[in-house]
């Protein structure tokens, strides 16, 4: 997929790793870093947020178009390598990325004009955040969807508070939670994706009209609100545990498996952004950013998940009844001058 567009027109270099070109009115944005599932970088958004802007205001672009390189994935997440780096050694890219990513989330949620993202392949954490708050998602038979942050000591970000209680029943909670992975069609299904098309399509988007789709996936929606309908995560472990079916007991052991400070992160992210619009949440979620910054468990998940792959992060606490409300509340508070400005 990544040279499909090259017979239509010029293609301009921004530092490689993300690409631009014009096709007849479409702009078109590629991110550029296959080997790296295409995993986004301040770099990458510091180049697609003033094409955005240009676009926007050019009276020849009609729609833009964004796209990941290679076969294997549209946008895997942010860079948490580095972010995990720069937080250890005290470096201000903890803020920078995620002020200015989450600034670039907000740009793409008021978009004036159709943006249309080719969700292709693997689409998590930072992937959703550059596609989700378009006018246009589409899903192929290779997406593979998930916000997977408790696992790392993080939270379901980039508007994950906006969007995630705004899906069916419970199922937004359901995925914050757990991080399960919706595939293929599921994520047109559940309203992820607003369209659905074969990966082998994808090339002739530009000249084809869009199909709407509205089906249900009735049973998981059905459990999601049956056993995540509680007012904290100790009465969701509970729904599960007393539930017994084979997939609470899977739910119950995937998140034992997940930070508990973060749980409890989520599960008030949530029940907060219900009542928010994208801005409202997107403050919220920086503020929480810098808390998760500032505490132990991401940079162990990203140990034990990402570096050291021993699956065995030492959570602090590493229970939930460990983790104190006032503790989360402190999460949420503001961060007078250096909160979100949007």
């Amino acid at each position: 997929m990544l040279h499909f567009f090259s017979q239509y027109g010029m293609s301009t270099k921004a530092g490689s790793e993300v690409l631009f070109e014009k096709v007849g009115n479409a702009g078109v944005i590629t991110l550029n870093r296959p080997k790296a599932l295409n995993a986004l970088n301040l770099t990458m958004i510091r180049h697609i947020y003033p094409q955005l802007k240009k676009w926007d205001k050019d009276s020849e672009t009609d729609l833009v178009i964004i796209k990941g390189a290679g076969d294997k994935a549209f946008c895997a997440g942010g860079d948490i390598r580095a972010i995990t780096e720069a937080g250890k050694a005290g470096d201000s890219l903890t803020q920078d990325l995620f002020r200015e990513e989450y600034i670039l989330n907000n740009t793409i949620g008021t978009y004036q004009k159709p943006y249309v993202a080719l969700i292709d392949g693997i689409t998590m954490g930072g992937g959703v955040g550059l596609s989700i708050h378009g006018r246009f998602r589409v899903a192929t038979e290779k997406t593979l969807f998930a916000m997977p942050e408790t696992g790392i000591g993080l939270f379901p970000d980039v508007g994950g508070g906006y969007f995630l209680p705004r899906l069916q029943g419970k199922l937004g909670l359901f995925l914050a939670l757990t991080g399960f992975r919706l595939k293929g069609r599921d994520v047109q299904r559940v309203g992820l994706a607003t369209h659905f098309v074969q990966s082998d399509k994808v090339i002739k988007l530009p000249q084809m009209g869009f199909l709407y789709m509205f089906v249900f996936v009735g049973l998981l929606l059905f459990c999601c609100f049956r056993l995540f309908s509680a007012g904290s995560v100790e009465e969701i472990m509970e729904n599960l545990k007393k539930d017994g079916s084979a997939f609470a007991l899977k739910q119950t052991e995937t998140l034992a498996k997940m930070s508990p400070t973060s749980l409890k992160l989520t599960f008030r992210q949530i029940q907060e952004g219900e009542r928010m619009s994208l801005q409202e949440v997107l403050v919220m979620e920086y503020r929480l950013s810098q808390a998760c910054m500032r505490g132990n468990d991401f940079y162990e998940g990203v140990r034990a998940v990402l570096i050291d792959k021993d699956q065995s992060p030492k959570w602090k606490p590493s229970t939930l009844s460990g983790v104190s409300e006032q503790a989360i509340e402190e999460c949420f508070s503001s961060l007078g001058e250096r909160d979100l400005k949007l």
